[in-house]
């Protein structure tokens, strides 16, 4: 091709990915941080008087943020299939809109047993944002663009605990408005926004690239182009079109085949049929559960972080105002390497590598806690426990839905990661309990212990994707094809060969 027609493509898809960007990013960026805000602000309230009014004693506050988990767990899947029927830019703003509604009625509880009912019902509803959200993104850009765009919507996630912080110390200010405690307009003010943003991202958010009426016909054209061409690289083939082209030369790199023409009758997301057998290729994916456990270790780390920082702030000798200003300075640094994290990891390609760089940092952060005989000395740690967990997220995230391919598999995939590692709840609610201030010793120990886990659970999936890789490479793994063209011979199989393709590589 000439160098024109090249300058030409390159233009062309800075285009096509600076409007997906634009349009995208920003609602789920918004969406991600209510989710946050809304997931994490009974912290905040805790603080602000909650526990005092509700009347509740011993553990029942963790207790409370536990059973968060309980229906959030048990949606993550069924969510995901069902977002294929229901269209993305409409089902995820659904669920965003119906648990501000719920945000806002944890304003009226007086009691132990309304607390426990209303984050039953918000985890029912949050549960199915964070997969849907990775499974959106995964079929509007390609393999390797996708962890920046994760990484740039997760960083509002380490905003959401400054902004959080910096709300809740403007908001309990109106303490007494309307004869309501300061928590109470925290639960009421923040859910009322959570639902406005909900309708912000169904107006704006397209269902698909073949529908997105923010590109010209030519951008269109382009970017439904350049995304069934990757699909091709990624193993995303169909039974006919595998039947009668199963491989494609490994010499040709991936610049070179996106130059070409795709199939225009074939559309974005090929029109699979659901079947349980993809499910089930989902459910017994090794990498899976490598990475749901390590995720399970650093959702231990992250949550435990995000509900419990103003106490842990406050056992250091700062008081209302001042603790909650005092949780803020932590989550810039993460959300800054958040970004540039992704970035480097998506033009790198590399996921695994990140974490493995990036969780060291945590695990300086806990060990500092625990040895710490001074309060700035704690301070210092929580910068560390931030910098290096969440950075990690988005690469982990970014996993699945590079290593998985069919629609119905990635959705398996990454719904069954986010519900295994979200069970870390669990453990993540119960870490840090009343007994431990203000040094909460065993908590910073079962967080370290888990980030650890984390890091050789991911090193594990790094040395599967080579090994299966390398098996690749050298051809062992071609009979795939033939087992594939039996199944769908003998009828068991409409789905495509997906990452079972021989050339399929896995990211590491």
């Amino acid at each position: 091709m000439s160098e024109d027609a090249m300058q030409s493509h390159t233009e062309m898809t800075r285009r096509v990915l600076w409007k997906l960007d634009c349009h995208i990013l920003p609602p789920l960026a918004l969406l991600w941080l209510a989710n946050f805000i809304d997931r994490s602000n009974v912290g905040n309230a805790r603080i602000a008087g909650l526990e005092k009014d509700t009347h509740l004693k011993g553990n029942q506050f963790n207790t409370v943020l536990a059973v968060f988990y309980v229906t959030y767990l048990l949606v993550e899947l069924p969510s995901n299939i069902i977002l294929k029927k229901m269209k993305p830019n409409r089902w995820i703003p659904f669920l965003v809109g119906i648990w501000g509604v719920i945000t806002t009625l944890s304003s009226l509880v007086e009691s132990f047993g309304g607390l426990v009912a209303v984050r039953i019902f918000l985890g029912l509803f949050e549960g199915g944002l964070l997969p849907g959200i990775i499974l959106y993104l995964s079929t509007m850009y390609k393999r390797h663009e996708l962890q920046l765009r994760v990484g740039i919507f997760y960083a509002s996630a380490s905003l959401s605990g400054a902004f959080g912080g910096l709300l809740a110390t403007a908001i309990i200010k109106m303490n007494g408005v309307g004869n309501l405690a300061g928590w109470r307009w925290i639960f009421i003010l923040e859910g009322i926004a959570t639902v406005i943003l909900a309708f912000i991202a169904a107006y704006f958010l397209p269902e698909s690239l073949e529908n997105a009426s923010f590109f010209t016909e030519e951008e269109r054209s382009f970017a439904v182009n350049r995304f069934r061409l990757d699909d091709r690289l990624t193993g995303q083939f169909s039974p006919q079109a595998q039947s009668s082209s199963p491989t494609r030369s490994l010499e040709k790199g991936e610049d070179d085949v996106h130059l070409e023409k795709a199939d225009e009758s074939v559309p974005v997301e090929q029109k699979e049929e659901f079947e349980w057998r993809e499910v089930f290729r989902g459910i017994w994916e090794i990498q899976v559960w490598l990475t749901g456990m390590a995720y399970f270790g650093l959702i231990v780390s992250l949550y435990s972080y995000s509900l419990f920082l103003p106490t842990i702030v406050s056992g250091l000798g700062y008081t209302g105002s001042a603790a909650q200003l005092h949780t803020v300075p932590p989550y810039v640094p993460a959300a800054v390497l958040t970004v540039v994290v992704a970035f480097l990891s998506d033009r790198l390609k590399w996921r695994g590598p990140f974490i493995l760089i990036c969780l060291p940092l945590a695990i300086i952060g806990y060990i500092l806690a625990i040895a710490a005989e001074n309060n700035k000395t704690r301070y210092i740690a929580v910068f560390f426990m931030a910098a290096g967990v969440y950075p990690s997220a988005p690469s982990i995230l970014s996993i699945l839905p590079n290593n998985s391919s069919g629609h119905y598999k990635r959705a398996t995939t990454t719904a069954l990661q986010l519900a295994v590692a979200n069970a870390g709840g669990f453990v993540a609610t119960f870490a840090y309990t009343p007994d431990q201030a203000p040094k909460y010793i065993r908590g910073h120990t079962i967080s370290l212990a888990f980030v650890c886990l984390a890091w050789v659970l991911v090193a594990l999936n790094v040395l599967y994707c080579l090994w299966e890789n390398k098996a690749r490479k050298e051809g062992r793994r071609h009979d795939n094809i033939m087992k594939y063209h039996a199944l769908v011979e003998q009828g068991k199989t409409k789905a495509p060969i997906g990452d079972r393709h021989p050339e399929f590589l896995f990211t590491l």
